[in-house]
């Protein structure tokens, strides 16, 4: 799961994508108040290897490297 912060409210989507750049899922895009958060990324229909993961919100992005071990 990933835990995030959110320190304005705005439109936040979390989207993770394959180590080509192709989205893969999108696990949150909604409208969301300042506050800690949680979302989950049921992985069971994707293969082991390198995934990214990007968090926007209002001005703010942020992407990092994740690695899927089954």
């Amino acid at each position: 799961h990933f835990d995030f912060r959110i320190a304005g409210s705005g439109l936040t989507k979390l989207r993770v994508f394959d180590a080509i750049g192709n989205e893969v899922e999108v696990l949150l895009n909604r409208q969301l108040q300042p506050g800690t958060y949680q979302a989950e990324w049921n992985a069971k229909a994707y293969p082991s290897g390198v995934y990214f993961y990007r968090l926007e919100s209002g001005s703010f992005s942020e992407t990092k490297k994740m690695v899927l071990i089954k």
